[in-house]
């Protein structure tokens, strides 16, 4: 598997990045990153009914839309992404689930699931997940909230609320509202010197470091950032893409 430490910020070329390894490369790959303070919706989600679009015009929070389905998510400096992306023509998300749990365990956190792919301290989140096949390839991204401003994430994820309608080519389509859950940070239940750096750095070293030394690190080629800045104008940084579940064609 190749390991990528992401150290860039920007919502639109992470995101881009994770369909460009999907869909272009045919390695397994996990990726780290984090991004500004940004909302993502996932890809049939209403913005409206999501996103209270005034407090994140205020606030210069970014707003954004993966090519995954699941719930709206809030990221910011306090919060960690993983990214699983792999080939195989039978989807276990569960192992990439249990994976990240195994992490966790290893840093000294007891965790639980749940039958939607979250993961929990008690009785309150600190990761969600959503997924994605192509072909005979998957993606299994999450969120691992480690000192996460939770504040503004409650706030920014006010939308109006409901199953909006929305007319899409030429015919009508149900948005995904997504599912609210009680939320907490890792760094609670941390050692008071732990800082998100350091956490960050023990989560991409657990994923590298395997017992048979086969993991790599991964750094993005000239070739790859191009494509990848170009999947991104076309799309990810696109109003058209980002306010409407449903795309042309051209977009998909």
């Amino acid at each position: 598997m190749f390991c990528i430490d992401n150290r860039c910020t920007d919502i639109y070329f992470n995101l881009a990045a994770e369909e460009y390894l999907l869909k272009q490369k045919g390695d397994n790959f996990f990726m780290l990153w984090q991004s500004v303070p940004s909302v993502v919706v996932g890809k049939h989600q209403s913005v409206e009914a999501e996103v209270n679009m005034e407090y994140v015009k205020q606030h210069h929070i970014h707003l954004a839309r993966r090519f995954s389905g699941g719930g709206a998510v809030y990221h910011d400096s306090g919060n960690v992404n993983l990214t699983f992306i792999g080939t195989d023509a039978q989807p276990n998300f569960e192992n990439y689930l249990q994976q990240t749990v195994d992490c966790l365990t290893a840093v000294g956190l007891t965790t639980y699931t749940d039958q939607r792919l979250g993961i929990y301290i008690g009785n309150e989140k600190i990761s969600g997940s959503a997924q994605f096949i192509h072909k005979n390839r998957i993606l299994y991204h999450c969120t691992l909230l480690f000192d996460t401003d939770l504040l503004a994430l409650e706030i920014a994820l006010q939308g109006k609320g409901g199953i909006d309608n929305m007319l899409s080519n030429r015919r009508k389509v149900r948005a995904v509202p997504s599912v609210r859950s009680a939320v907490t940070n890792i760094s609670r239940y941390m050692d008071a010197e732990q800082d998100i750096r350091r956490f960050a750095r023990l989560v991409f070293r657990y994923f590298l470091d395997d017992e048979e030394g086969a993991n790599r690190i991964y750094h993005f080629s000239r070739e790859d950032v191009e494509a990848i800045e170009h999947l991104k104008c076309q799309k990810y940084s696109c109003p058209e893409w980002i306010m409407h579940a449903q795309l042309s064609n051209k977009m998909k």
